[in-house]
Formats: C-alpha cells, structure tokens, sequence
C-alpha cells in the first residue's frame, strides 16, 4: 500500500484532497498540519519521514498572504523556499516523489500568450521570489519530483476570492474589483483529482517535470465577480478599477493564463471550463450552509 503525506492538510488543496482520498482506498493517506508536522523544522521532517516511509508527499504548505510577504519577507521565504528545500533533500534520501504546488506568482504576467512550463520564470512579488526559490531547490536537489503550478485558486474551504464576493454580496450593494488583472480561476477540487491522477501516471523513481493547471477560460477579477453574483444569487454591482487604484502593497501579474497543453497531453485529460467549476463549487459552499 503506498503511504501518501499531504502538508498544509487545512488549507483548500488540503481539505479537496481529503475528498479524493475517500475514493482511493488502496492508499494509506497521512494528513499534516503544522502541529503534526513543522516542515519548517529540517529534523522534524526527517524524522517524520524515517518513520513513516513515505512513498509520495504532497506539499499544499505554502505562505499565501501575497501583501502581507511584502513586510514578512523572512516568514514568507521560511515556509516557501527553506521549508521547501528541507523536504526536497529528505526526499531525495528516502527516494520519495515529491509534488510540490506552486504558483502563476512565479512569472512577471508581461506575457502576451498564455505561460508554458520552460517560460523564464521572473517574478516581482517577495511571494513570486520566494515560491521561484522553492521551485528553484526542488530541481537542483535531486529528488523525484512534479511541480504545479496553479493560479487563482478557490474552494469551499478556507478563505479565498469566491467566499469573500459570497459573502460581500450579501453585505454590500457594490464592490470594487480591478478589471486589468487577467487569468484563470482554478477549483481546488479539479485541482486535487488532476494531482491524483499524476500520482498513478508517473514514474516515481525518474520524474522530473514541470506542469501548468488551472481551469480552462481567461477572465479578469471583475468579470469573474460578476459571474460569483450571478450563480450565487447575489444582488450586487461589480465596479471595475484599475490595478493602481486598488492600491495593493505586492506586485500582481497583469496575465496569468496557464498554458496547460502539456498536463492535457501527459494525463489524458480534460479540463473543465473556469464556470462549470464555480457553479458546482457555490452549490457545495451552499449547501454547507445549510447543513452547518
């Protein structure tokens, strides 16, 4: 039976991966938070995995709070790049497959095309640099490993841009979402399976690969606000401003689209459509609300 470990096992990938694990029943699934496991503690992590033979670890763990990295740049890089580096090397010993999720943060968003995987990464955000590090470790360890990265990303879990629109909606008669920001919305759940689904793919013992995985569509924020109202139920007017006017401590990317040919063609898969996702996405978050 293979021994998975997920960090970060709170957050959205974290709580969507929970859901798949329900559907795989020949994987003995360890999930971790920081109080099981610190991967910001180098001995820690070794000993965890020494004692556990873990087979594949997933690391959902990252510091996502991409204005507050701007002032917190030692945290920031902590958990994004060194935390990184400590479970590449213990992978690398344990010949363990590490997939390690990372971001569109990683590139400028000057693009005029949707970003591809060799693209030169060159981000301008202390969360885009640090992420770029732990991207950066992970190759040059020598470890098994799949990188994806990912944009934009929701769930009914944690907090995130779809909760909070749901929820300002029914606060507010408008909201303010800047219109010059342009990427792919991302369901942490279409996420988790295409990971699963990587797992049982790849060759653990030589995979060295980069991936894009986002969902299909290219939208800016306040468009996709709009649709959040709309599908939610929300009586609310979507008031489009400009990036300098939102007024943002970090740099974001003006376009992030993700290329995902390679991920389609390595899988076998296909990607559902950014609004056939956030539909089934605000009918869970719903329905959770109902029943909580």
């Amino acid at each position: 039976m293979m021994n998975i470990l997920v960090t970060g096992c709170n957050g959205q990938l974290g709580n969507e991966l929970k859901k798949v694990a329900l559907y795989e029943n020949d994987i003995n699934w360890i999930f971790t938070d920081i109080e099981t496991l610190n991967i910001c503690n180098e001995t820690e992590v070794v000993s965890f995995f020494n004692n556990n033979n873990i087979d594949v670890c997933i690391n959902c763990a990252a510091y996502t709070a991409v204005d507050k990295a701007e002032d917190d740049v030692t945290t920031a890089r902590l958990v994004n790049a060194d935390a990184v580096n400590y479970l590449a090397k213990t992978c690398k010993s344990n010949k363990t497959l590490l997939i390690h999720i990372s971001t569109d943060y990683v590139f400028d968003g000057t693009s005029e095309r949707a970003y591809k995987e060799n693209d030169t990464v060159s981000p301008n955000s202390v969360y885009g640099k640090t992420k770029a590090e732990g991207e950066h470790y992970i190759i040059n360890s020598g470890c098994s490993y799949i990188i994806v990265r990912t944009s934009w990303l929701y769930s009914s879990y944690g907090n995130n841009f779809v909760k909070t629109m749901l929820r300002l909606g029914s606060e507010r008669d408008f909201v303010n979402v800047v219109n010059d920001q342009n990427g792919n919305p991302t369901w942490a759940y279409d996420l988790a399976c295409a990971i699963m689904i990587l797992i049982r793919r790849a060759n653990h013992e030589t995979v060295k690969e980069i991936f894009n995985y986002s969902n299909e569509g290219v939208i800016p924020w306040s468009n996709f606000a709009e649709a959040i109202f709309y599908i939610g139920g929300k009586n609310c007017e979507v008031r489009p401003i400009s990036t300098k006017d939102y007024g943002g401590k970090a740099n974001r990317p003006a376009f992030s689209a993700l290329d995902k040919t390679k991920i389609k063609e390595y899988i076998g898969i296909k990607i559902p459509f950014w609004r056939e996702s956030l539909i089934k996405c605000i009918e869970e978050i719903k329905h959770n609300s109902i029943n909580n």
